[in-house]
């Protein structure tokens, strides 16, 4: 029997789709059912039990046995030198938890000094005993075995008997991990601000001393300068007279002479703006009392310090009262006024009174604010009381250094 075109056409339509069938019903390609930021976070829950295991025992190791021989010569350099290489393993904490699970913290505070270069071995051993980053760091070894433990034990039994849910368990561990890591691996909140404080006045210290600097040549080249170039000229001119013209050469050197005395007094009134002489040789009663000579209101000068301060110190307490003085000169219409200087534990107090028309303010347009950023740069705080009808009461701290054998 001969089949037709059409037959087999007919009878070749089934196999086709026969074909077509089987090929849709091919299971697709083989993947993993989690994405790279799952397995990276199991990786990382699998490794919290070897590295626990070994960070658990360093810190056990090192801290038990320096503590248990700080009575010997020993000890407390072995817990130092310990402490600094808990800090290298938070350091590696730091650098897994940020490849692995994303979390970037980076060691604000910096690791103390080597001996030499910290003052001697005591000063090192003090300040290394003494690092709470290093501390934080011993902390979190000593919780991690448990955690790892548990992390461990619960990641490999999700990966065989839950894997549907393996992704949020991981998810979960993982979040916990993070929170230890940030606030056991990174500074404190406080110990931030205060870095950002200290960045803060850095910038002021610097802007301050860049306007001094910019001052001090504008004084120069206004003042003194200018007079000695004058100077110069008036005594070019004698010299060419002097033969000509003797009475007219000496009129010329006597003016000459006028100039050098006005020249000398700019240099010294710059000079004391830098830093007075007296302030070196005799200390802050002394300078403050020839300041207080200066001010075109009487004043009464009261300094009671049980030694004299590091020279930083006493310059900043000098400029800060010198300043007070010349704004109670020019605004304050007082009668009288009066500055005091004393030491209280550890900071030096400065009040400076008059009893002028009061109503001055921190923004008031007398240098009172650039004041208050100077002293807040050098960690030191300007309070002013100043009612409409006075009196106004300024009263100024800044930190206590002792004198140091280079002041």
């Amino acid at each position: 029997m001969t089949s037709t075109p059409r037959d087999q056409q007919r009878y070749a339509a089934p196999s086709a789709g026969v074909a077509a069938g089987a090929q849709s019903a091919t299971p697709p390609a083989v993947r993993f059912a989690y994405d790279r930021h799952t397995w990276k976070e199991i990786v990382h829950l699998l490794a919290n039990l070897p590295l626990g295991v070994f960070g658990f025992a360093y810190v056990v190791v090192v801290v038990v046995l320096g503590l248990g021989l700080s009575v010997t010569v020993i000890g407390l350099p072995l817990l130092a030198a310990g402490l600094l290489g808990a800090r290298q393993l938070g350091k590696a904490e730091r650098a897994r938890a940020r490849a692995l699970l994303g979390v970037r913290v980076e060691e604000s505070t910096p690791i103390p000094a080597s001996p030499r270069r910290h003052g001697g071995l005591l000063p090192w051993l003090w300040t290394s005993l003494r690092d709470p980053v290093a501390w934080r760091n011993v902390l979190y070894e000593f919780v991690r075995l448990p955690w790892g433990i548990l992390t461990f034990t619960v990641t490999v039994v999700s990966l065989f008997l839950a894997w549907p849910v393996l992704g949020f368990v991981v998810r979960g561990l993982s979040n916990v991990d993070r929170m230890m890591v940030r606030s056991l691996l990174s500074p404190s909140d406080s110990l931030e601000r205060r870095i950002a404080e200290l960045e803060s006045d850095r910038g002021v210290v610097v802007d301050t001393a860049a306007a001094d600097l910019r001052r001090i040549e504008r004084d120069l080249h206004d003042g003194a300068q200018a007079r000695l170039v004058a100077l110069a000229m008036g005594l070019g001119l004698a010299k060419e007279k002097l033969l000509e013209d003797p009475d007219a050469a000496a009129v010329m050197v006597d003016e000459a002479h006028g100039e050098v005395k006005l020249a000398l007094r700019e240099l010294r009134d710059l000079a004391r703006g830098i830093h007075p002489a007296v302030l070196t040789d005799r200390g802050l009663d002394a300078a403050l009392s020839s300041v207080a000579s200066r001010c075109t209101v009487p004043v009464t000068v009261a300094v009671d310090l049980p030694a004299r301060p590091a020279a930083a110190i006493e310059g900043i307490a000098y400029f800060t009262v010198s300043e007070l003085l010349q704004n109670i000169s020019k605004h304050s219409r007082a009668r009288t006024a009066s500055v005091e200087v004393w030491r209280s534990a550890e900071r030096l107090l400065i009040q400076v009174e008059d009893d002028g028309v009061g109503g001055a303010r921190i923004g008031g347009g007398t240098g009172m604010a650039g004041l208050a950023e100077r002293l807040d740069a050098v960690d030191g705080l300007l309070v002013l009381e100043s009612p409409e009808g006075g009196p106004t009461v300024v009263t100024a701290e800044l930190p206590w250094r002792d004198r140091g054998p280079k002041d």
